[in-house]
């Protein structure tokens, strides 16, 4: 028999905040070195000339300039190629 009365449930825990993720510097906008253009989860969004990728994914500007995005297509390990979009720094 135990010795412990029932606890129930709890329904109001999972109040976590938001992890603030998507582009924070939009196509022809002025950066300066070391600006987060973007947030991300995984390598949704590649980095391109000027900019440089950190451990958590998030893509800096590595020189002062204007950012650009452009459509380039990715070869995985297979072999076959997705869509990507690149962000890099001009």
């Amino acid at each position: 028999m135990s010795h412990v009365k029932a606890g129930g449930t709890a329904k109001n825990i999972h109040n976590n905040p938001g992890q603030r993720l998507g582009v924070k510097r939009f196509g022809g906008q002025t950066v300066r070195t070391g600006e987060v253009i973007i947030r991300q989860t995984g390598s949704t969004k590649i980095s391109g000339p000027g900019t440089f990728i950190s451990r958590d994914f998030t893509i800096h500007a590595a020189v002062d300039g204007v950012v650009a995005f452009s459509k380039v297509r990715k070869s995985r390990f297979t072999g076959k190629t997705t869509p990507r979009t690149q962000v890099s720094v001009l």
